[in-house]
């Protein structure tokens, strides 16, 4: 799921603010602490052969996000893709994966445990 800043409802709107807010955007349930995360993909960069060997081979992690810069691609295991552009709050579910159209620069929100068993494996590919 992605939305893109203009299409978020708008909850108040006063002089010098503006709040928006976009309910039921995926669910934390379950999850115990979060870490916040910064990340820059260089254009071309593809994680699926660095997710190889996890379940599905895709990232079991969901996360919440901006893009800040740049453009991506994430793949879900139904197959299904969606295109994420800067200026986008994303929420991506446990099954992805994700490639870089171009540099990307983002921020993600992620359950700490679950995605630093991800990075970890990471890690790890790259270093085989």
């Amino acid at each position: 799921m992605r939305i893109a800043k203009e299409d978020v409802p708008v909850k108040i709107n006063a002089p010098g603010a503006i709040a928006r807010q976009q309910t039921e955007f995926g669910d934390a349930s379950g999850f115990g602490k979060i870490s916040g995360e910064y990340f820059t993909l260089g254009a071309g960069a593809d994680l699926a052969p660095l997710l190889s060997g996890l379940e599905g081979d895709l990232c079991q992690c969901p996360h919440w996000g901006y893009i800040m810069q740049g453009l991506l691609t994430v793949t879900y295991g139904s197959g299904e893709a969606e295109r994420v552009v800067a200026g986008d709050l994303f929420y991506w579910p446990p099954g992805h994966t994700v490639s870089a159209l171009e540099d990307t620069e983002m921020v993600l929100f992620s359950p700490q445990r679950e995605h630093t068993h991800v990075l970890d494996h990471i890690l790890h590919k790259m270093k085989a």
